[in-house]
């Protein structure tokens, strides 16, 4: 073996790998990193002239900050370039890997260097992961102004982040990438792997990338590695497999889409249903939990409006178990067409929402003894059930009723939870209802005229 070269010779006395071949083994992304802000990519409502992050990279100054958006849109690298430009130092942390103690070992070497005139940056990568000790561990010190801190995080910060500490940073939010940014970096890296990209497939690339500008790196660097000479639709294909769009199933894009189902489902826009539902297939939603939400969606948004709507969604959840997927995702997307097209009332979520409330909020009242169960000689002699009206014995016009009668505690004021909206059928158990409480008031009426009379 050669000793000319001086790496291959570091790589024998220590058993690291050369600098070079570490360089090879790393992801395309790292590669191609920018190492200036004229070089970034993509972000122009944040970098764009007169925009907040221009502005202060223009004064070549840093604040607290928390870098919120999805994956591959430049967090980490925005992070590091906007503290390079204000000459500050950079400490680099993983929410994941980091405890307290390297927390405060980073705040420590921070101090020495405050000392020598040297700001410092703490960069801390999905901030979202970081508990309350660890938040605390460095708050003191960013109050202090020992370091400045940057969070990067897919979560929505509101949440996931001590209130403390948001309080202290300003929150810059990141878009997915747009595809004339996409193909912007597709180029570059074509240029970088010394490849020809034909135009289909990096539009191909592009498109799948789903604005992760990581995500395209990737499926690039592998499609290099496929070509024989050019990278074609052909490869680009052969590099995607079977990929699927950006869906974080815990994280803010996951609610986005199920709020965006939801409210074109209430809003009787069935294609716009159709097309959230299908988003969520499409990028690997559990088709058993879009059921679920469904279910929720025919009582809360339909309700008695078409009693209908929850019957065939609970059944085409069934016909999913049975059948699995992909044939049940039919009988889920009819779920989602019905319960969009069918009149609309949330009368039963009202009622169910304001009658927990007032139970909260009630005492425990006794049940009124005229309509407690008597199933024993003893409890009947105690006057459980006396004087109840069998409203199948009743005769009035609104057939089984019992006019006049009250099935509330003693002590409560009669409630009406229950506002039938004019929808669907609902309008008929709306004017039912309305016949019914007329007859209650006619049996007051009565009651009040003679008081000893049997109504």
């Amino acid at each position: 073996m050669s000793e000319d070269n001086p790496q291959t010779q570091l790589a024998i006395d220590t058993g690291r790998q050369p600098a070079a071949a570490v360089d090879e083994v790393k992801p395309l992304a790292d590669r191609l990193r920018p190492q200036k802000l004229e070089d970034y990519v993509g972000q122009q409502h944040l970098l764009g002239a007169d925009k907040p992050l221009a502005r202060l990279a223009a004064a070549r100054r840093v604040h607290s900050m928390i870098l919120w958006g999805p994956p591959g849109t430049g967090k980490t690298t925005l992070a590091r370039l906007l503290a390079q430009n204000a000459d500050a130092e950079v400490v680099g942390l993983s929410a994941v890997l980091a405890g307290v103690k390297e927390v405060r070992e980073a705040v420590g070497q921070a101090e020495l260097r405050a000392g020598n005139g040297k700001a410092t940056v703490l960069f801390v990568d999905e901030v979202h992961r970081f508990n309350k000790a660890q938040q605390d561990a460095f708050l003191p010190h960013v109050e202090k102004g020992t370091v400045t801190f940057i969070g990067a995080t897919t979560e929505n910060p509101s949440f996931e982040v001590n209130a403390a500490l948001l309080s202290r940073a300003r929150v810059y939010v990141l878009k997915p990438l747009q595809i004339e940014d996409l193909q912007q970096v597709a180029a570059r890296a074509a240029a970088f792997l010394e490849c020809n990209l034909e135009d289909d497939a990096r539009d191909l690339l592009c498109a799948q990338a789903d604005g992760d500008a990581r995500r395209l790196l990737n499926v690039l660097d592998v499609a290099a590695q496929l070509a024989e000479q050019d990278i074609t639709l052909a490869v680009a294909e052969l590099a995607l497999g079977d990929s699927v769009r950006r869906f974080d199933k815990g994280g803010d894009v996951f609610y986005e889409q199920i709020s965006a189902l939801h409210k074109a489902l209430r809003g009787s826009a069935p294609d716009a249903a159709l097309y959230w539902f299908c988003r969520m297939l499409d990028g690997g939603a559990d088709p058993r939990y879009l059921g679920r939400r469904l279910v929720r969606m025919a009582s809360e948004d339909v309700g008695n409006a078409d009693p209908r709507a929850l019957e065939l969604t609970l059944a085409a959840c069934a016909t999913y178990e049975r059948l699995g997927s992909p044939e049940g995702e039919l009988a889920l997307a009819q779920a989602v067409l019905y319960l969009a097209s069918v009149p609309k009332s949330n009368a039963v979520y009202s009622a169910f929402n304001d009658a927990m409330a007032f139970v909260k909020a009630s005492p425990s009242y006794e049940v009124p003894m005229h309509i407690r169960n008597a199933p024993t000689q003893l409890m009947k002699g105690m006057g459980y059930g006396a004087d109840y009206r069998y409203a199948h014995n009743e005769d009035t016009e609104a057939g089984v009723y019992a006019a006049g009668e009250d099935y509330f505690p003693a002590e409560m004021t009669p409630q009406q939870f229950y506002q039938p909206l004019d929808a669907g059928l609902e309008s008929k158990i709306r004017s039912r209802l309305a016949r019914l409480r007329e007859l209650d008031d006619a049996a007051a009426d009565k009651r009040r005229r003679d008081p000893g009379s049997d109504t």
